[in-house]
């Protein structure tokens, strides 16, 4: 028997962001691509690593991000270094622009057609939203 899973969000969630905000301050098309090479040095959110650990218990955790595929090792590594609960990493596919909320909700449900998805976890107010519309367990990560 398999057990529910627990999707977590990774960039605002469990991993402090705030070091590169300023990056996204410029209309550059190249500004999401700096954003996301600075990832590898996000200092941890406890609030956010205390509850993957908590719903690891009786859980299996899906990294759910909008980081884009290229960026996997990397995440991984992030994790891992965390200290983290181990998962399925699911992440943005390689040249889709699609808003994160649209990916996310499709992501979600293709994972509701072969898993029990007990909750969501995300700091992105749109993305809860989305989600909520659709009926989906989502908590607001704040």
């Amino acid at each position: 028997m398999t057990r529910p899973v627990a999707v977590m969000d990774i960039d605002g969630t469990v991993a402090d962001v705030r070091h590169r905000l300023h990056l996204l301050d410029s209309d550059s098309p190249a500004k999401w691509t700096d954003f996301f090479d600075a990832a590898g040095h996000d200092p941890v959110l406890s609030d956010g690593a205390e509850l993957a650990h908590e719903l690891a218990v009786d859980h299996d955790i899906v990294w759910l991000t909008g980081r884009p595929v290229r960026l996997a090792e990397l995440t991984r590594r992030w994790l891992a270094e965390q200290g983290l609960p181990p998962g399925e990493l699911v992440m943005q596919p390689h040249g889709d622009k699609r808003p994160a909320r649209l990916v996310k909700l499709e992501r979600v449900l293709e994972l509701q057609q072969r898993r029990a998805v007990a909750l969501v976890v995300d700091d992105d107010p749109r993305v809860v939203n989305q989600l909520r519309e659709a009926g989906l367990p989502v908590q607001h990560a704040t």
